[in-house]
């Protein structure tokens, strides 16, 4: 278990969550990274267990002026799903007309990220331990979102894992899931970047260049029920 309250960057953070992970020896994992900042830590992770890489598409609605303070969150799907907290929406100043065009936006940006990160069809989940993984989580708003949605897919369990996250979120995101595993939970929580010494925005271009990278472990045949 890591005790410091940061980590070098999120491939230091993914090796010891890694480590942490496989202590549990979940059956039949898929590990599933919340794009951008979660593929670099989720990359660590499957390369470590053998286990195929993909991406959970989700997007965070951002408040006005300040897009970094989650009010909610749009997950990728045959049928988009829509999660806001309505006390932090009006809290914030967000009416509707501006989470509308928030959720266009972010929809937009989602289809750019399939179009680019996907070259073939997503991985079943059925009878898998899906692995959701994060670069660290301050509201919990976007992860809450990724979580019910991905319960539709009906994995045969849901871990949810992440190098840090505070205290006080992780009871609520408990229920929405079989487990959770998070290495620290620093006070004062500050934005998550704050508690890595190095956090440099993740491009498009890792995003694809260790979804490709991982492919090379993946077994043959994980994706042909979903390309059917």
């Amino acid at each position: 278990m890591v005790t410091q309250a940061s980590f070098r960057d999120r491939k230091d953070a993914g090796q010891a969550l890694a480590k942490e992970i496989d202590a549990f020896a979940f059956e039949n994992p898929v590990v599933l990274a919340l794009p951008r900042g979660g593929v670099p830590v989720g990359f660590e992770v499957a390369k470590a267990l053998g286990a195929p890489l993909d991406v959970l598409m989700v997007r965070k609605i951002g408040a006005p002026g300040h897009e970094e303070y989650g009010i909610g969150a749009l997950v990728d799907g045959a049928a988009p799903q829509v999660v806001i907290d309505e006390d932090a929406a009006r809290m914030a100043g967000a009416n509707q007309d501006y989470i509308d065009m928030q959720i266009a936006r972010q929809l937009a940006e989602i289809e750019r990220r399939r179009a680019l990160y996907r070259t073939g069809p997503a991985i079943s989940l059925a009878g898998r331990t899906a692995i959701v993984v994060d670069d660290g989580i301050a509201t919990g708003r976007t992860v809450r979102a990724a979580l019910k949605a991905l319960a539709r897919a009906r994995p045969a369990k849901i871990v949810l894992a992440v190098p840090l996250a505070p205290d006080e979120v992780l009871p609520e995101l408990e229920p929405l899931c079989d487990q959770v595993i998070c290495l620290a939970s620093p006070f004062p929580f500050y934005a998550v970047g704050m508690h890595y010494l190095r956090f440099d925005q993740t491009s498009d271009e890792e995003v694809v260049r260790l979804l490709a990278e991982a492919k090379l472990w993946e077994k043959p045949g994980v994706r042909e029920t979903e390309a059917n």
